[in-house]
Order: structure tokens, then C-alpha cells, then sequence
């Protein structure tokens, strides 16, 4: 399992019955988690929660307020300093869990020793766009959500990342990388964290299962004559993490060599001696 065991700002507390209870610095959230389901390890200690979110039966949920918090607040990992607040579907901005690929790509761009042009695409709130930008990468971030690119664009100003060499592009990810190719755009690195179910700006249904193997398929035709890395990010309950590696297998690996590999992505859980699965990574590396 790729473990994310370094963070001093955020913490698994406890899980129990279908949630965690996680520390965001100096604030403990409460989230639901389906793969929780045994019963809590120190009951009493959620009692001390400041938020929790409560699913509803019709789909969605909302928060309910202990104590009042601000209206964002920063975490830090490493170098790195991020926004974080509880958004209206249980999410905060941030997935902790991927700090265990920030490291794996940035000691990747760092042991290049040469620029490194890296492609993110569903960039999100651009975790690993500032990572990579700290570590010397130059990075074209794109989200299909204007609200995520402008929250990616405060989080890598919160990093001294302002005068980086970064672009952020509000865009769809498979159109866009159609139009890089028609432009004969190459990157040396790639990197995606699609979402299970979504909708693009025009409308258009994102189903992992069916859009995932055409979307690598034609992003392996992105990489450059000195390609680096390839990461898939997948959060699918259902997708088995050699999944990931059998489609890097078939398309990154059949075009480029190199090595792919993937296992889930987990984060230590500090009361009851569990590591809490948070879905699957799939990586290629050149060799």
C-alpha cells in the first residue's frame, strides 16, 4: 500500500460506523467513509468533534456546526500550505491521501535534473500541481470547474509558487487534451485524478469505468521523447488497483517501456491499528 505517514497537520483520529473523525490542524471533522464499517475505537473522543456531515437519504447531506469555524484556515505539508474549508458534499478541498504521490513525483522531477513539463489534468484545488512546482516542474493545470482553478490559483500563491511557471486552464479534460495533440503539444510527465461520475461544462456525462482506458489512451500520445512519470488516481470502490496497472500496461508501457505498478493509497489511522483504504493509484515510470 502506498502509505501517506508523513503529515504533522492532519490526522485519522478514529473510524467507526460508517465515518471518520479527522483533525485538520487544530480543527476535527467528522465525514462519513463506506469502507468504515466496524464499530469506533474511542467513542468518547468524537464527542469533541467541531463539524460533522450527515448524509441524506435523497443523495447529498450538510454539515452541522458544534463550534463555530472560520471560513477557511491553512494546513502544511512540508513546504507546502493549502485552504481548507468543509464544501456542501462532505469535501474540504484537499485529499490527504495524495501526499504519498506528491513525494513519489517530486523526487522524481527532482532527481531529473532538467525541467520537466508536467500535464494535471482534473487539477482540483492543486495539491499536486504546487508540489510539482515546488519541486521545479512546469505545470499545466486544468480543472473543468472555475471555482477549483481559482482555489488551485490562492493555494499555489499561499505556496510563494506565484512567479512558477504554471497554467491554469478551465477546460474539459478529454477536450483539452484532444486539442494539445492536434497541436503537437508533447509533456514529459502526465498525471489524472478523474472522478468516478461527473459532468463537463457543455453537459456532457464523465463515467470512470466507460472514459477512463481512452482518456490514457490518448494521453500516452502526449509524452514526450523523455518522458518521466504517468499516475492514475482512481477513488472507484469497485476498480482493483491492477486495473490501473493493466491499462498502463496497454498503453503507456506498449508505446514507452518502462514499468507500471499500482496498489492502494492509505492513511495510518492513529487509534485501533488500521490503515484507512483511500482508494487506488496506478504508476508508470520510464526506465
Amino acid at each position: 500500500m502506498y502509505l501517506a505517514e508523513k503529515w504533522k497537520d492532519y490526522e485519522i483520529i478514529d473510524t467507526g460506523d460508517g465515518n471518520k473523525l479527522e483533525r485538520w490542524k487544530h480543527i476535527t471533522l467528522c465525514r462519513p467513509d463506506p469502507q468504515v464499517i466496524w464499530p469506533a475505537e474511542k467513542p468518547e473522543l468524537w464527542r469533541g468533534a467541531d463539524a460533522r456531515y450527515y448524509r441524506s437519504e435523497r443523495g447529498g447531506g450538510q454539515w452541522e456546526f458544534k463550534n463555530q469555524l472560520p471560513e477557511r484556515w491553512q494546513v502544511s505539508y512540508g513546504g507546502l500550505r493549502f485552504y481548507v474549508r468543509p464544501t456542501g458534499f462532505k469535501h474540504t478541498g484537499l485529499f490527504p491521501e495524495q501526499a504519498v504521490n506528491w513525494d513519489w513525483m517530486s523526487n522524481l522531477v527532482r532527481q531529473a535534473g532538467r525541467e520537466v513539463s508536467v500535464l494535471n489534468l482534473f487539477g482540483y484545488t492543486g495539491g499536486a500541481t504546487c508540489a510539482l512546482a515546488a519541486a521545479g516542474a512546469r505545470v499545466c493545470h486544468v480543472d473543468a470547474a472555475k471555482g477549483m482553478v481559482i482555489w488551485a490559483k490562492e493555494n499555489a500563491a499561499l505556496c510563494g509558487l506565484e512567479d512558477a511557471p504554471l497554467r491554469f486552464i478551465i477546460d474539459d479534460a478529454q477536450k483539452f487534451v484532444e486539442r494539445e495533440l492536434r497541436r503537437g503539444h508533447t509533456y514529459d510527465a502526465i498525471l489524472m485524478d478523474p472522478p468516478s461520475y461527473g459532468r463537463g461544462p457543455d453537459g456532457s456525462v464523465w463515467k470512470l469505468e466507460e472514459r477512463l482506458y481512452p482518456l490514457v489512451e490518448r494521453c500516452a500520445l502526449l509524452m514526450s521523447n523523455r518522458p518521466l512519470f504517468f499516475l492514475i488516481n482512481a477513488y472507484t470502490t469497485g476498480l482493483a488497483p491492477s486495473v490501473l496497472k493493466d491499462i498502463l500496461q496497454k498503453t503507456v508501457v506498449a508505446r514507452l517501456g518502462g514499468v507500471a505498478s499500482a496498489d492502494e493509497v492509505g492513511i495510518p489511522v492513529t487509534h485501533g491499528g488500521v490503515v484507512l483504504p483511500c482508494g487506488a493509484s496506478g504508476r508508470w515510470e520510464a526506465r
